[in-house]
């Protein structure tokens, strides 16, 4: 490695901690390369422009997005909880349960793990700490905890940024998320059972059975939005950006036709904020498209591949190397820029080694899902705690219990392959 490189990485880190967004700051280091290198700097721009410009699997980010915002601003939300507490409520700990399942429900529309917290965990948030049912530090733990099923899940906003850089199947990695989803989302609700029994937190009065019907019937148009997804994704009908299309479309009509629960100002406005969200996930794709080419012409994949053939490591410590330095950087460092430039770095090794690319990208999508919620500076803990209005370090308290939780269901999908890879070959993958 160049010490012009080893400039252009001191420069990332420096011009982040000033408070610099890391996609400008990995725009700027990358033309600070290309100027000590004495290369043409437009060279930054000419990569930046071919990856935003050249890659139809990036149109779905902006419409998961749009389909998420319109979930939240519109009446769905509220459906789809009375939905959950009317099935998991009357357990004892009935709405941390709600809290999981309505993850696991709404996670089959957004893709996005913030869009969940802000969206339906807000509004859980509300109901778990009403009358002091619950503390607040715990709502908004359990609600951090499980808004990182949200992208793991399909659809999934960090699956579609994996497929950009490894040139691996959406499809394949979106059905590879589902078990793990699932998997995840049963552990969380096992540690709220427990921490509501060892704490004797209130069990909510059950929904009458005469209810369900009604209850699943106004539920349902917001049900049915993961079906159309999935089913036309697998059923060959759509890409997934078309699915993604599809969403956004369904979601739209759904939340100003159906329900009639959205304006057109509102409309206007969600569009508008869609549009920011989608401006800011692009900003960071570009920055990290050129600084993807300075590591390329540094040759680091190989480099990285060199150094660990050097030490005869096979694929399991491949493995636990690579969760355990995800796990620390999702501790400092943004999710989408995990994907976007450390994975690429490792992917080749990944390869070399004999792991199928599928289920590295799991395991690399859920590790980084955990490093949201992850201490010191995890993105979910800051959301949340703007939320209840709790100190973080109160937050912090009562999420370690899900963190070792979910860590342990990270174990499982990394040593049980099949866990992952089940129910993509069930639908003809070959890895």
């Amino acid at each position: 490695m160049s010490w012009e490189f080893g400039v252009a990485v001191a420069a990332i880190v420096a011009t982040a901690l000033l408070g610099l967004p890391i996609g400008h700051a990995m725009l700027a280091s990358s033309v600070l390369y290309l100027f000590l290198e004495g290369r043409d700097m437009s060279i930054a721009f000419e990569q930046m422009l071919n990856g935003l410009y050249g890659s139809y699997v990036l149109l779905a980010i902006p419409l998961f997005i749009f389909a998420a915002d319109l979930m939240n601003v519109g009446s769905l939300s509220d459906r789809l909880l009375d939905f959950c507490r009317a099935l998991v409520g009357r357990f004892r700990g009935g709405l941390g349960h709600v809290n999981v399942v309505s993850s696991l429900i709404f996670s089959g529309m957004s893709g996005s793990a913030i869009a969940d917290a802000v969206g339906m965990g807000r509004i859980i948030i509300n109901l778990m700490t009403k009358d002091g049912k619950y503390p607040a530090s715990y709502a908004g733990a359990i609600t951090a905890a499980s808004a990182i099923i949200g992208p793991i899940i399909p659809p999934s906003i960090p699956m579609v940024l994996f497929a950009l850089v490894s040139d691996t199947s959406i499809g394949f990695l979106f059905l590879g998320g589902v078990m793990p989803g699932l998997i995840l989302g049963v552990l969380l609700m096992a540690m709220n059972a427990w921490q509501a029994r060892v704490n004797d937190y209130p069990v909510e009065a059950p929904v009458p059975l005469r209810e369900m019907p009604m209850i699943t019937l106004r539920a349902v148009p917001a049900l049915l939005m993961p079906v159309i997804l999935l089913v036309g994704i697998y059923g060959g009908v759509t890409t997934p950006t078309e699915a993604a299309a599809l969403a956004a479309l369904y979601a739209f009509l759904v939340s100003t036709v159906f329900y009639r629960s959205v304006s057109l100002r509102t409309a206007y406005a969600t569009v508008r904020n869609s549009a920011r969200s989608t401006a800011s996930v692009g900003f960071l794709i570009a920055g990290a498209l050129a600084f993807n080419y300075v590591v390329t012409v540094e040759q680091i994949p190989n480099v990285i591949r060199d150094a660990l053939a050097g030490t005869e490591l096979d694929r399991i410590g491949f493995l636990l190397l690579v969760n355990g330095l995800l796990l620390l950087l999702g501790c400092l460092l943004e999710a989408n820029a995990i994907l976007l430039v450390i994975v690429p770095i490792f992917l080749p090794t990944a390869i070399a080694l004999g792991v199928d690319p599928v289920h590295f990208g799991v395991i690399v999508v859920v590790n980084t899902m955990i490093g949201l919620a992850t201490p010191p500076y995890g993105l979910l803990l800051f959301v949340v705690s703007s939320i209840t209005k709790s100190p973080i370090r109160q937050t912090i308290r009562h999420l370690l219990p899900f963190l070792a939780i979910m860590i342990a269901g990270l174990a499982i999908i990394t040593f049980i392959p099949e866990v992952v890879l089940w129910l993509p070959r069930l639908y003809g993958y070959r890895g």
